[in-house]
């Protein structure tokens, strides 16, 4: 058995049997939601159609989208590191590169189980001796800021769509307001995880930057030609519903709402179901990259500096 797979047991070990009879319920929902959703996806728009666009797409502009995908979680490992060192967990950036892409894929392997989150707040309170609840914290603010980004970024995509049915100044008076009202109550009452704020939410912008640029990436794939911004905004509003736990990485939930803002915007359905279906595809592949420190635990750490005083100072 190898470490990790004694740390996942030491997670698991205690449930009572209603909560193991949950995990594996909850497994089984989610399985049971993704494959729903996906074959309602397909039974609106033929499998065969999806199918053509990947295998006929330009590979270089396919080969652009994993790039730039692989850039956002470059720039995700990087923002969360902001939140870590907020609350003096100084991290090298070389082990909170490895950890964030087992943690990506744990998300993919382990369903409903102790996930990639999970895993990572149980290791660094293990091996920093850092309460669970400040870590938990500090990465639900990395999420935070990822919704904040969306919402921004969301505005800027409207001013390019002529037919929003809303004056521009409702939305920009809700996203600004919303944003000084984010800020002090974060300030107010978790005011230590606030000390990496402005560049924890900068690199959250420059994430969704470059997971938009996947997309637009494998619009070119299809020498497309028309308006970026409608297909931007609907995989936008998806990713924030791909949040939901109910689903394996998003799968099936980014698809079907894609689908019906496609409908809802006149894009083409078949277009929108490739971004969607092709984006998760990408995902997939790059969270099994971490699966070499599931075989490898060992190269988890390696070349790192020992753990005392990495974390007695804030950075």
């Amino acid at each position: 058995m190898t470490e990790i797979e004694e740390v996942v047991d030491e997670g698991t070990e205690h449930k009572t049997w209603k909560g193991k009879l949950w995990s594996v319920v909850k497994i089984i929902l989610i399985i049971a939601v993704t494959g729903g959703l996906l074959y309602y996806v397909f039974s609106k728009v033929p499998f065969n159609k999806i199918e053509h666009r990947l295998l006929h797409a330009n590979r270089y502009w396919q080969a652009g989208a994993v790039m730039c995908y692989v850039g956002s979680m470059l720039f995700s490992s990087w923002r969360l590191l902001s939140f870590f060192k907020s609350i003096g967990l100084n991290l090298d950036w070389r082990f909170n590169l490895r950890l964030y892409f087992l943690g990506l894929c744990y998300n993919v392997l382990l369903p409903g189980g102790i996930g990639g989150d999970g895993y990572k707040i149980y290791l660094l309170h293990k091996r920093y001796k850092l309460p669970t609840k400040k870590v938990f914290w500090a990465i639900l603010f990395d999420r935070l800021s990822g919704f904040w980004a969306i919402g921004a970024i969301v505005v800027g995509l409207i001013i390019l769509i002529p037919s929003f049915p809303y004056h521009l100044a409702y939305p920009l008076a809700i996203v600004s307001v919303g944003s000084v009202i984010y800020y002090f109550v974060a300030r107010k009452f978790f005011k230590e995880y606030t000390h990496k704020f402005f560049q924890g939410h900068c690199k959250a912008i420059c994430v969704q930057t470059m997971q938009l640029l996947t997309i637009v990436c494998l619009l070119m794939s299809q020498d497309f030609t028309g308006k970026f911004a409608p297909y931007l905004l609907s995989f936008l509003f998806s990713s924030l519903a791909a949040i939901i736990p109910f689903s394996l990485g998003g799968g099936g939930i980014r698809d079907a709402l894609f689908l019906t803002l496609a409908r809802q915007f006149n894009l083409t359905e078949d277009m929108a179901v490739y971004l969607s279906f092709g984006f998760y595809l990408i995902s997939i592949i790059v969270a099994l990259c971490g699966v070499y420190y599931v075989l490898r635990p060992s190269r988890l750490e390696e070349g790192l500096p020992k753990v005392e005083g990495i974390t007695n100072e804030k950075a």
